[in-house]
């Protein structure tokens, strides 16, 4: 008995030639507009409003800078870089730039070295670990002011709590506010005592993001605690000690609370012994009432930040090495020509028709059809 029955021809592809190019319909041309713009429409509320809050003043005060502002008629003479001469020419600017670098020096350094400590610390499985990382947290939530009210207390001349334990210790008091170094440490304090906790959350997140299967690699070799540390924490903190230490380079050079609220006058000291670059900034703008100077000073101090920025950038990323774990040494330029190369092999795969299926067991099913026929 024969069958009848035969399966249908499956129709001959056209050559590669003959494609025609589909038409894409207003719908698709709508998903693909909406693939590539709805990621700018969704970050765009944040620029326009940094545009407004950010770019527009730093550039208002850039044009103020080059006048001879009147603040009542709300107008400018222009003038040039006389601003600029007069605030490089002053003595007290360079006495504020002295004090601004040593305080700085003073709070970052030891600051940085004490969070990546804690951190350390906190990164161990201890007792109680969310009360001791909410705790560290505690002197970042207090007010400036209420800090610096504090801590100027504490280091008051005669009747400070500091310098009344080292008399009773029969040490000599330590002039905090007469001598410049003295004052400069204990301004240092008191942005080491608000700003290490916050470091300290933002180590020890990157360091629980480090992969357990590295410090249990490193135990069975042999490697102890400190080896561990030095071999596989810090060099996979690269991007967050990158990021922390350009982050207290510009809350460092920009430091203005505690040296405003370290003495009742607020105006850096009878010989300028702790005067900022933004405490003189302040005066020169609200107690002289002169926004030229003041914005001269201003874009003086954005360019000092921007170039020790970048010095801070080139030497910690020279210093401090890349996680070995990662094996990626190739630079940004071979990257992207990878990535191209690798689209372009998608897009040719994708328009190279697919071959007409001549397979050994298509074949056999067509002998069996005939044989039965």
């Amino acid at each position: 008995m024969t069958s009848t029955l035969e399966r249908p021809t499956r129709p001959a592809q056209p050559p590669a030639g003959d494609r025609r190019p589909r038409r894409l319909g207003f719908g698709q041309r709508r998903s693909a507009w909406d693939l590539k713009l709805s990621p700018y429409l969704y970050i765009s509320p944040f620029f326009i409003l940094f545009a407004i809050t950010g770019l527009f003043p730093i550039a208002y005060t850039a044009v103020i800078s080059f006048m001879d502002w009147d603040l009542v008629r709300n107008s400018g003479e222009f003038i040039g870089f006389d601003q600029y001469a007069w605030v490089l020419s002053q003595p007290k600017f360079w006495i504020a730039l002295r004090n601004t670098f040593s305080i700085f020096l003073l709070s970052s350094v030891p600051q940085l070295i004490l969070a990546i400590f804690i951190a350390a610390m906190l990164d161990q499985n201890i007792r109680a670990k969310t009360f001791w990382r909410m705790s560290v947290l505690v002197p970042y939530v207090m007010a400036p002011v209420a800090v610096a009210l504090i801590f100027s207390n504490m280091f008051g001349d005669q009747y400070g709590v500091v310098n009344t334990t080292l008399q009773n210790l029969g040490l000599p008091a330590v002039p905090w506010h007469s001598d410049a170094f003295a004052s400069h440490i204990a301004i240092a304090t008191m942005v080491n005592f608000r700003w290490t906790g916050y470091n300290t959350l933002i180590l020890l997140a990157a360091m629980q993001a480090i992969p357990r299967e590295y410090y249990e690699a490193a135990t069975v070799d042999g490697a102890g605690k400190i080896r561990q540390f030095f071999s596989i924490t810090l060099p996979s903190l690269k991007p967050t000690l990158v990021f922390v230490i350009i982050t207290a380079t510009i809350g460092g050079l920009q430091i203005f609370d505690e040296p405003r609220m370290y003495d009742q006058y607020g105006t850096g000291g009878a010989d300028n012994q702790w005067l900022t670059v933004t405490l003189w900034l302040y005066n020169v703008g609200w107690g002289e009432w002169n926004f030229g100077r003041a914005a001269a000073l201003a874009w003086i101090l954005f360019l000092l930040i921007l170039a020790i920025g970048a010095i801070n950038l080139f030497v910690t990323r020279s210093l401090v090495r890349d996680d070995g774990g990662r094996g990626d040494t190739r630079s940004r330029r071979d990257a992207r020509a990878q990535a191209r190369a690798a689209r372009a092999r998608v897009r040719a795969d994708a328009d190279t028709p697919a071959p007409p299926r001549d397979t050994d067991a298509s074949r056999g099913g067509a002998a069996r059809q005939e044989t039965r026929r």
